[in-house]
């Protein structure tokens, strides 16, 4: 069976060599900017996965088909995902994929104008419970939301960049996936954003922001607010401390603990929690699988990328 060839560029994010161990869909041929060493054992010594010293001479091979993006500064990824279009290859972009509405637009245009495929690592959506909370919305049982409440609390260690342009900073790595939360499970798009950012807390001399508030109009007239911070401490358990409450005229969903207890209550009937019978769904899967023509995407790259969007005009709005 037909597999597509990835080139791994970079290590700075959530870099997808593991997933590709025995991929039936996809597999790795070649990286750039990369310590070999991170490679799984099953990879790291094979001698058909040339490691080459800059991107250009990852575009070079003609195996890779599309380029997965962990950028060594995030602040130069849009800039290198066009250079991979341009080279014809496929792209696969760390979050976030872009730090200016200019540089999101033209990433666009690059993908019109080559005929590439480009794709930001955005599965939020279709991890669980996500997954089920979005098919609860898509049902209609809770009648016209309301209001939305998400958070994403990380802890803080010693690693987190001064420098926003080494990662995007809190607002732009960690606020995007709370505007997933909003547009891709809550299903509504956010149209007037604003935000709050502190760096009180921080244990060193630099730009890192501990803490940010958000507030934001959706296209229904309804309202969402957004918490993200470095404040997650090891003693709770999970790396990630994400809560999503999703209010609807006619009852809420929630989940909270890192995902790890969920709730439906409709009017006066209690569900309790979300049956998660089915998986969650991997978006490189799901990429890789769009790209052999075994099925479509779930959003427009338009739809995928407003989140970020929101995210960028948010940050901009302060730094003015």
């Amino acid at each position: 069976m037909k597999k597509i060839g990835v080139g791994l560029y970079g290590t700075n994010g959530h870099q997808v060599y593991e997933k590709l161990v025995n991929h039936p869909l996809g597999e790795c041929v070649a990286v750039a900017a990369f310590d070999h060493a991170a490679l799984p054992a099953t990879l790291q010594n094979d001698p058909g996965i040339p490691d080459y010293p800059s991107l250009e001479g990852l575009l070079q091979d003609e195996r890779v088909e599309l380029v997965s993006l962990c950028s060594p500064r995030r602040c130069d990824q849009a800039r290198e995902a066009i250079q991979c279009l341009e080279a014809g290859k496929h792209v696969y972009a760390e979050k976030p994929c872009a730090m200016t509405e200019g540089d999101l637009e033209a990433i666009m245009a690059a993908a019109q104008r080559t005929g590439r495929r480009f794709h930001e690592m955005a599965g939020t959506a279709f991890d669980q419970p996500y997954r089920a909370m979005r098919g609860v919305v898509r049902s209609g049982v809770l009648g016209d939301i309301v209001q939305v409440l998400a958070q994403k609390s990380y802890p803080y260690h010693d690693r987190r960049p001064q420098d926003e342009d080494v990662d995007g900073g809190l607002l732009m790595q960690a606020g995007v996936h709370a505007t997933r939360f909003i547009e891709h499970v809550a299903g509504l798009k956010i149209t007037a954003i604003s935000a709050i950012e502190t760096s009180l807390g921080n244990p060193k001399e630099g730009n890192l922001h501990m803490a940010a508030s958000l507030i934001a109009r959706l296209e229904n007239g309804g309202v969402a607010s957004i918490l993200a911070n470095y404040l997650n401490m090891p003693a709770f358990g999970v790396w990630g401390n994400e809560t999503l409450r999703i209010f609807g005229t006619q009852g809420f969903v929630e989940a909270v603990d890192g995902g790890a207890r969920t709730r439906l209550v409709l009017k006066n009937e209690d569900r309790g929690a979300l049956p998660l019978d089915g998986p969650s769904q991997d978006y490189l899967d799901l990429y890789l699988a769009s790209l052999l023509g075994q099925g479509e995407m779930p959003f427009s790259m338009a739809d995928e990328f407003h989140p970020t969007l929101m995210v960028i005009r948010a940050k901009q709005a302060i730094q003015r």
